[in-house]
C-alpha cells in the first residue's frame, strides 16, 4: 500500500475542544501518528456535548476525532508528567489550545519543549494571542462578535447573526494546518522545528478577505447586508414558489442569460441595470423585478431552467439535500469507519483530494483512554533514537486535559 504524505510523524494532541482537533484530524487524515492527550475521568469536553449522540457517543467529538488515540495523564501527577515529558520528546508536532501560559506551567511550554526536542514543531492556539489578549476567553461566539464577522451577518442592519457553525475554530485548525506543514517543510532544510501561533481573532480577520481589505485599503466598514453582496448583483436569494432560491450572477453574460431563462429579457438593457456598477447601485428594483418572476415556479424547477445556461443558481438545502446532492454529483462526502456495534460510523469525508495518496481513515475516534496502556507501556520503555537525529518513528506502536477550564476554543 502506498504511504501516506505524513507517515512517521507524531503529534502529541494537547488540544481539545474545535480548533486543535480539526487541525489534527486532518493531520491524522493524512498519515500522521496522532496521539490525543486527555484528562482521566473527563477527557475532551466535547465528549459531553450532546445531544444528538451516534452509538453512545457525542457527534460533536465523533466530528473531529478520528484517526487518533487516546491516552489519558494527569500532568499533576508525577509518573503522568514524566511521560508527557517523554512524549514531548519523541513527538514531531505538538499542539495545544489552553490559555497562554498553561502549558508552561506544567513544564512544557515552547522554550522547555525545544529544549527536550529540537525538532519539534510547536503549534499554539489562542483566543486574542499571547500578549496583551491572554487574558481573554477565547469563545467562537465572541470572537464572531468583537471581530467583525456578526457585524456583516444577518436578516437586516440592527440584527447581527453568529454563523450556523464555530466557523472561526475551523478557519483557524485550517490556518493551523497550514502552519504546521510550513514548519515541518522548512525543517527538512534547518533540522531544526519553531513556534507555530495561531489566535481565533487574527485568523477571522484575515478570513473576512474582501471586507477587511475594503476597510484596510479605502476605510469603508460594512455593515449587514442580509443576503446582498455589496460588490456583485443579483447575487442574494430569492423566493420562488416552494422555497428560497440563490441566483448568484457574477458578470453581464451571466445577467443577460437570466434575464432571458426568467423570460424578461429586455431588463439586460434597462439601463438601471446594464452593468454591475449599475445592478448593485439599483439592487433594490432590480430585486422587485426578479421576484416577481422567479415566484412563479419552484426552486428546482428555476434550477433546471437556468443551470444550463450557465446561470449559478440552486435551492437553500439543509443538510439532507446538500449530502444528496454531494451523493449525486459523485462527490462522495462520506468517510466510513467501523462502529463500535459493528455497524458502520458515517463521518464526514476529508475534502482533500490526492491522486497518489489520499486521505485514510482506520481508526474510529477513540474511547477516552482507550490506548493508554499500550502508549503508556511504549513511554515507559527505553527509546533509544536521538532526539537531535533524523526521525523514522518506526518504533511508534501503530494500531492504534483539559487541565485549565477556560477553553480557547468553544463554539
Amino acid at each position: 500500500m502506498t504511504g501516506l504524505p505524513l507517515d512517521g510523524v507524531l503529534v502529541a494532541d494537547f488540544g481539545r475542544v474545535l480548533a486543535a482537533p480539526y487541525l489534527t484530524m486532518l493531520l491524522a487524515d493524512l498519515g500522521a501518528d496522532v496521539i490525543k492527550v486527555e484528562q482521566p475521568g473527563t477527557g475532551d469536553d466535547t465528549r459531553a456535548w450532546g445531544p444528538p449522540h451516534a452509538q453512545g457517543e457525542a457527534t460533536y467529538f465523533l466530528s473531529v476525532n478520528r484517526n487518533k488515540r487516546s491516552l489519558t495523564l494527569d500532568l499533576r501527577d508525577p509518573a503522568d508528567h514524566a511521560r508527557a515529558v517523554e512524549l514531548v520528546r519523541r513527538a514531531d508536532v505538538l499542539v495545544e489550545n489552553f490559555r497562554p501560559g498553561t502549558m508552561a506551567r506544567h513544564g512544557l511550554g515552547p522554550d522547555r519543549a525545544e529544549a527536550l526536542n529540537p525538532r519539534l514543531v510547536y503549534c499554539s492556539i489562542t483566543g486574542f494571542g499571547s500578549g496583551e489578549g491572554a487574558g481573554l476567553p477565547g469563545y467562537d461566539l465572541l470572537v464572531q462578535a468583537v471581530g467583525g464577522l456578526m457585524s456583516v451577518t444577518g436578516p437586516a442592519p440592527g440584527e447581527p447573526v453568529k454563523t450556523g457553525v464555530a466557523l472561526v475554530d475551523v478557519l483557524t485548525g485550517l490556518h493551523a494546518a497550514v502552519g504546521v506543514l510550513a514548519a515541518l517543510r522548512e525543517r527538512e532544510t534547518t533540522g531544526r522545528g519553531q513556534l507555530v501561533e495561531l489566535n481565533l481573532l487574527s485568523t477571522l480577520l484575515s478570513g473576512l478577505v474582501n471586507q477587511s481589505a475594503g476597510y484596510t485599503l479605502a476605510g469603508a466598514v460594512p455593515g449587514i447586508l442580509g443576503n446582498r453582496h455589496p460588490s456583485i448583483a443579483p447575487y442574494e436569494v430569492f423566493t420562488a414558489a416552494d422555497r428560497p432560491l440563490v441566483v448568484a450572477v457574477g458578470n453581464d453574460r451571466q445577467f443577460a442569460a437570466l434575464c432571458r431563462g426568467v423570460g424578461a429579457p429586455e431588463l439586460a438593457a434597462d439601463p438601471r441595470f446594464a452593468t454591475n456598477a449599475d445592478r448593485v447601485a439599483h439592487v433594490g428594483a432590480l430585486a422587485r423585478e426578479l421576484t416577481s418572476r422567479l415566484e412563479r415556479r419552484t426552486a428546482a424547477e428555476w434550477f433546471a431552467v437556468l443551470t444550463p445556461l450557465g446561470v449559478p443558481c440552486g435551492p437553500v438545502n439543509d443538510l439532507a439535500g446538500a449530502f444528496a446532492l454531494a451523493d449525486s454529483l459523485g462527490l462522495h462526502p462520506r468517510a466510513p469507519l467501523p462502529g463500535r456495534d459493528g455497524s458502520p460510523l458515517e463521518l464526514v469525508a476529508n475534502p482533500i483530494g490526492l491522486s497518489r495518496t489520499p486521505p485514510r481513515y482506520h481508526l474510529p475516534p477513540p474511547r477516552l483512554g482507550e490506548h493508554t496502556a499500550e502508549l503508556t507501556a511504549w513511554l515507559d520503555a527505553p527509546y533509544d533514537e536521538h532526539p537531535y537525529d533524523q526521525h523514522s518513528h518506526d518504533q511508534h506502536p501503530r494500531d492504534e486535559h483539559s487541565y485549565d477550564k477556560a477553553p480557547e476554543d468553544r463554539p
